[in-house]
């Protein structure tokens, strides 16, 4: 979370409250930052109250001891990568856990009244959102010494009224928040979701699941209008009119708390689905059917638990990994892949005709998801027969289809790519042409890619679009010459210190601002 302002618009009230903001941001006391500063509580309470003149040694010094910027002398623009294209890759790199794991059990921590600890979550811009949100209703968001740990101690009491509305508007993920406080509240509101500029996406399937656990939705002036009726509860097994992982994941939320027996047809078994269930399980809801379209829910009246859970790795990332190696033309080794979430697409690969190896399987640190370490070794590639799309899990991923755009292009031959959910990722995709790439737009959801492609360095915007704005990036890693791409907020959504991680095993990636 960053508290940056330029100088220039400060006051002692303005640094006081920054400095508020950041300190309950981190989960301290006014007597435990006065400790870190060899200070006393009652300075640290004229600071924060704009009533003390301070140095800019003392705002450098509450800085570190928040690890929070507080103010910049200067500007705080956009974040951009210049990339010295060209470079074979090398060695090992290891997959992070998943974004989209964290963000659900960043959402189900509000159901627990005991202390949640999510070990090795992803310090990116998505989680920090959600942090931003949870701490602006009162809840305790603490990260460790090593900022790899966070725990979460929510109050008796939310303030829903000081929700961070800004915060809330910059990721979907806030629809997550439907499930855990319609348990609390006859009455909310959400501001309306953000996130990808990926087209139209209706909130439709979330609300008619929710429908039975008694959540009615209106949308009125930007925000989502929810009453609840507590005395609804579902009556017979309820079926999905669309397999979505996140409306699932809303359906688990509403049921852990519903007493009796919840069965959800055609749920989504995707891995953010089943790590929502692992965690769901150590706060004693129970669930049979992990892994399958039919879950069956005994929920609990009260959930009040000390928890420790690891989200495991991200098959999106071990892709966007996977598609490094291929077009960068590399032995790359990608451990920690969870392997359950990756077959489909190693199968298209694997007719494609890239070299690539598996190790034997172990668990994951969760105890239950199956990883690999994936080897891909400098392969010619041809363009698949068929057309490649997504489909729900055990299928394709359709966050991993973007990154076969960026390997078609690196493969002799046309391959038609069709991305029936979203009607605007496709079109995104064409910056890919600014790299020396030939893909032409059918439609709004069809692709048509020529390659090989003699990959060319060029300056290029990131498009509102996570996926595709990695692909660029995977683009400019192949393209000899300097490229730059402005603007990277997306790639910082789900992606932690990619560019230095990249660096580590053979990339040339400087991060600027203007």
């Amino acid at each position: 979370m960053s508290y940056c302002p330029r100088v220039t618009e400060l006051t002692l009230d303005h640094i006081g409250s920054l400095i508020r903001d950041a300190r309950k941001h981190r989960g301290l006391t006014q007597t435990q930052l006065a400790t870190r500063l060899g200070t006393s509580q009652s300075a640290v309470h004229r600071i924060e109250a704009g009533n003390q003149n301070l140095s800019l040694d003392m705002v450098t010094r509450i800085a570190e001891a928040l690890d929070s910027p507080i103010i910049s002398v200067g500007g705080n623009g956009p974040t951009h990568l210049r990339v010295q294209g060209g470079n074979q890759l090398h060695g090992s790199i290891q997959v992070r856990s998943s974004k989209n794991a964290a963000v659900a059990v960043l959402c189900a921590s509000l159901l627990n009244r005991g202390r949640t600890v999510i070990k090795g979550i992803a310090r990116i811009e998505e989680v920090n959102r959600i942090v931003e949100v949870l701490t602006s209703i009162g809840v305790r968001a603490i990260w460790s010494a090593d900022k790899s740990d966070l725990t979460i101690i929510r109050p008796d009491e939310l303030d829903l009224d000081a929700m961070d509305v800004e915060a809330a508007r910059r990721t979907r993920s806030i629809i997550m928040f439907f499930g855990p406080l319609m348990h609390v509240y006859d009455k909310f509101q959400l501001p309306y979701a953000g996130g990808c500029d990926l087209g139209a996406r209706t909130i439709e399937p979330h609300l008619q699941v929710l429908r039975h656990f008694g959540l009615e939705v209106t949308a009125t002036n930007g925000y989502y209008q929810s009453v609840v009726d507590a005395s609804v509860e579902p009556k017979r097994p309820i079926t999905l009119t669309e397999r979505s992982d996140t409306g699932t994941e809303n359906a688990l939320l509403a049921a852990a708390m519903n007493p009796g027996v919840t069965v959800l047809r055609n749920a989504s078994p995707n891995y953010m689905v089943q790590d929502l269930c692992f965690f769901l399980t150590k706060l004693g809801v129970q669930i049979d059917g992990i892994g399958t379209t039919t879950l069956t829910i005994r929920g609990r009246s009260e959930i009040s638990t000390d928890v420790e859970y690891y989200p495991s790795e991200d098959p999106i990332e071990a892709m966007s990994l996977i598609t490094a190696g291929i077009v960068t033309n590399s032995e790359l080794t990608i451990s920690r892949a969870p392997i359950e979430f990756l077959e489909i697409e190693l199968s298209i690969l694997a007719e494609m005709g890239l070299d690539f190896s598996l190790s034997e399987e172990y668990s994951a640190t969760n105890g239950h998801t199956r990883l690999v370490d994936i080897t891909v070794r400098p392969s010619r590639l041809r363009a698949p027969i068929d057309k490649i799309h997504p489909m729900p899990f055990p299928g394709l991923n359709m966050d991993n289809l973007p990154f076969f755009a960026v390997i078609a292009a690196a493969a002799e031959g046309s391959t038609l790519i069709h991305d029936w959910v979203y009607e605007n990722r496709a079109i995104h995709l064409l910056e890919l042409n600014k790299l020396g790439a030939d893909i032409q737009l059918l439609d709004p959801h069809r692709l048509r890619v020529n390659g090989p492609t003699r990959w060319r360095g060029y300056e290029i915007v990131c498009p509102q679009a996570l996926r595709p704005s990695v692909c660029i990036l995977l683009g400019m890693l192949a393209a000899r010459g300097e490229s730059v791409l402005r603007d990277v907020y997306m790639i910082n959504r789900g992606y932690e210190d990619l560019p230095n991680r990249l660096n580590a095993i053979g990339a040339n990636i400087e991060v600027f601002r203007d």
